[in-house]
């Protein structure tokens, strides 16, 4: 059973800055492709950025030059560096562990911006 545990949201002003961190559970970590996504009331959910087990990263055209992502395979957890953050920003964001053929999905934690 894998298991993705969200950490790091909260409340922050514009121009902030906040981490997020997912730590995985099972053997997955390695080979899987780990995302987060976000989703704001009313909005459909959509992907912010990911990572691949090589290191190569995608990014969504809205926090490009904002947002970094990262993985330490060691500890099988992915990282999300927020810098200035935009009230717009605001949405839960889910972790995803994407294998192709299964995808699995944390929680979620809650990022508000505050303007």
């Amino acid at each position: 059973q894998v298991q993705l545990v969200e950490s790091g949201g909260g409340l922050v002003q514009a121009g902030g800055s906040l981490r997020l961190s997912c730590a995985a559970s099972g053997s997955i970590f390695r080979v899987a492709v780990m995302g987060w996504y976000r989703q704001a009331p009313g909005k459909q959910r959509e992907l912010a950025a990911a990572i691949t087990p090589g290191g190569s990263t995608n990014f969504a055209d809205s926090v490009k030059g904002r947002f970094t992502i990262s993985r330490d395979n060691a500890k099988n957890t992915v990282y999300l560096q927020m810098n200035s953050l935009k009230p717009e920003d605001t949405a839960v964001y889910y972790c995803n562990a994407d294998l192709i053929r299964t995808k699995y999905w944390g929680r979620g934690t809650q990022v508000t911006v505050s303007s």
